[in-house]
């Protein structure tokens, strides 16, 4: 059997939910992926009586679609969706079966408008927990729109397939053929990526709020939960709830929580605040922040909103190391994020940049992948706890540079090495590899805002103990602001305090 007895029993709740009768088409060869494919089909199969399989040829071997009985619905599995993509498989099987998607109505319409054929195929490794969210986004667009399909591509299954697309990082999307995007895209952003934008006049008719947060991570999620408890009109711009910390695999410090992921505490946050009478603006990035008669935020979409007050929560992203060749081999070499993309390294050479906690659980996690793994690290000593580093270098196949600068990262069509200089003698060194992952910690997502209130030099909104920033009624929380530590809990604790201020502020006001 391919599922242990606690998801057997979990599967068996969600398949009770299917509404009407769905047909896998199986195809399949003498491999063992192919026997393991098998496996799983027949034991959904054996689960309940409305689904049926059949043999097919379809364009990848091992691999198979899930269908409507007399009807294809272009969704499509190429390998085995297990590990993180285990969710994918559920929802197609119960979107397929009829079930409706958890998809904004507006966004829903704007799907079966679109016209044209869209062959899309999302190449994946089962150990990256962004790559469902593509997937389940276009799986749902395939289902709403005849003239959409959608493969998810294993790449630990369709090795060759990977390697001679040069396929180095993941989620890869490829569209009619040709590469489309990469990393993490919500549904909302592949359709602006096809032509298709929101309505502006919809913006046009909310009357203003008493409190708008920007930003849905963990701060702006307990800022809007609070808000909303105290009864004022309050809104939330979610471009992807959870924020940076989706990217983040266990999470194991959050106080009363043992164990956690990323994703599964992202949709956390966002069930808990759909619980409240938030108006949630789904999928939209803020351009710019200005005071008339009242506050007023621009969207990248050119729709404005008007709020008494404002608390800024747009958290923060991974940090460039700015040198030569990080931007030109973004995803042809060049990773952000190991547990993602780590599996298209095996027993290739990688380098960490970065000597911190995030660095080296990179370098350690690597090591089980890669053949060889080089560390390097800016100051004269590695920052990360004791306990990892005795791990470490516990590791035959993990080398540490310190006291090192990289210099370049150097390529062709992909990277093939990286050139750094020790800081003391300034003597340049260079070593062939095939992956750099950057563990630098991160920066501040405030550039949108400019000079609208005080910025400390690295980017950071300064705030006070009631997180009140420099501009009157504009509150701020989480890892955008200057708070000394860029931890979940905090962040949590920060957006409380932010949405009490603002309500105070009302209240004074």
């Amino acid at each position: 059997m391919m599922l242990d007895d606690e998801i057997r029993g979990q599967l068996a709740e969600y398949l009770k939910l299917l509404e009407n009768d769905v047909l896998i088409k199986v195809s399949a060869g003498s491999d063992d992926a192919s026997k393991d494919m098998i496996s799983l089909i027949d034991e959904l199969a054996a689960m309940s009586s409305r689904i049926k399989k059949e043999q097919a040829t379809l364009s990848r071997t091992p691999s198979f679609s899930i269908n409507r009985v007399g009807a294809d619905s272009g969704v499509s599995f190429a390998g085995i969706p297990l590990g993180h993509e285990f969710t994918s498989l559920v929802l197609a099987l119960l979107q397929v079966s009829g079930r409706a998607p958890k998809v904004d109505e507006e966004l829903i319409e704007r799907v079966k408008k679109l016209e044209g054929e869209y062959h899309f195929e999302t190449y994946i490794s089962l150990s990256c927990h962004n790559c469902p969210e593509v997937v389940q986004a276009l799986n749902v667009m395939s289902i709403l729109n005849p003239g959409i399909s959608h493969t998810m591509v294993d790449g630990a299954v369709f090795k060759e397939e990977v390697e001679s697309k040069d396929i180095l990082a993941v989620p890869t999307i490829y569209l009619n053929g040709e590469e489309f995007g990469g990393g993490r895209m919500t549904l909302e952003e592949i359709l602006e990526k096809l032509g298709s934008s929101s309505d502006v006049s919809a913006f046009e008719e909310k009357d203003p709020f008493d409190v708008l947060v920007v930003g849905s991570g963990p701060a702006g999620a307990s800022a809007a939960i609070y808000a909303a408890r105290k009864g004022i009109r309050t809104g939330i711009v979610a471009e992807r709830f959870g924020g940076q910390v989706r990217e983040t695999l266990g999470i194991e410090n959050l106080i009363s929580v043992e164990y956690t992921e990323g994703p599964e505490f992202g949709d956390t946050l966002e069930r808990h605040v759909r619980k409240y009478d938030v108006d949630i603006i789904s999928s939209k990035r803020v351009k710019s922040l200005e005071r008339k008669e009242l506050l007023e935020v621009t969207l990248e979409n050119g729709a404005v909103l008007k709020s008494k007050t404002i608390i800024l929560s747009t958290g923060a992203r991974w940090r460039n190391v700015g040198v030569p060749g990080e931007e030109k081999f973004k995803n042809k070499g060049v990773a952000y994020c190991p547990h993602c993309d780590g599996p298209l390294f095996k027993d290739k050479r990688v380098a960490v940049i970065g000597g911190g906690n995030s660095g080296i659980e990179a370098a350690i996690d690597l090591a089980g992948i890669a053949s060889h793994v080089t560390v390097l690290e800016f100051m004269p000593e590695l920052k990360a706890d004791a306990i990892l580093q005795k791990r470490l270098y516990s590791l035959p196949n993990v080398t540490v540079v310190k006291n090192v600068q990289t210099k370049e990262i150097t390529g062709d069509q992909k990277v093939n090495g990286m050139t750094y200089a020790d800081r003391d003698t300034g003597e340049e060194h260079h070593v062939e590899l095939e992956g750099v992952f950057v563990q630098i910690g991160l920066v501040a997502n405030t550039e949108w805002l400019g000079d609208t209130v005080e910025r400390n030099r690295i980017g950071e909104i300064i705030v006070d103990n009631h997180n009140a920033t420099s501009l009157p009624g504009v509150f701020a929380a989480g890892d955008c602001t200057d708070s000394a530590y860029k931890q979940i809990i905090i962040a949590m604790g920060s957006g409380a305090t932010a949405a009490l201020s603002a309500f105070d502020y009302l209240i004074r006001s």
